[in-house]
């Protein structure tokens, strides 16, 4: 079965504290910064990662692109994030596909949670994400005490390397 995450971007940074502390002094780097976590979170799970942004906080028309392999979307002029992954949910559903929606909006839970998604709130994303990284950590941990390579890496390199598993150039 294929997983989707849709992610309520704007809400999640204002329910995250380290963003929503971040997003008062660099918005753009509150939103970066989400974007990458997500990205941690979709290479870990496998499960495919949406986040749709509202467009009255980026001026311009809809626009889509990715990064780190995560999927974004600034929605069009006056329309919602709210509204677009209500459509996203709708058009994904199918036997084969689970789709959860990441946001805190109690209403959208509900609306989406009646097109046939599964909700989960911003703090348990938070605590989930937490989870994985803590993983991700022992994990990297390991490979370097057991040090797979006969090949000694600098720390330059292994970053380089570490750039890539993560779909960054």
């Amino acid at each position: 079965m294929d997983n989707i995450l849709l992610v309520d971007g704007y809400n999640v940074i204002g329910a995250w504290p380290e963003l929503r502390s971040l997003k008062d002094t660099d918005f753009a780097k509150a939103r970066d910064i989400l974007i990458e976590k997500m990205a941690e979170y979709q290479a870990f799970t496998g499960c495919r990662v949406i986040i749709v942004f509202d467009a009255h906080m980026v001026a311009g028309m809809e626009k889509k692109a990715k990064n780190y392999k995560v999927e974004v979307i600034f929605t069009r002029e006056n329309e919602t994030a709210d509204e677009r992954i209500e459509r996203l949910a709708s058009e994904y559903k199918n036997v084969n596909t689970r789709i959860f929606v990441a946001t805190s909006d109690y209403t959208e839970q509900w609306v989406v949670f009646a097109k046939g998604a599964l909700r989960k709130s911003s703090r348990e994303l938070k605590v989930e994400m937490d989870d994985i990284e803590k993983r991700i950590e022992r994990k990297v941990k390991k490979a370097r005490e057991r040090n797979f390579s006969s090949i000694s890496l600098s720390e330059e390199v292994a970053e380089i390397f570490e750039k890539w598993r993560r779909g960054q150039k």
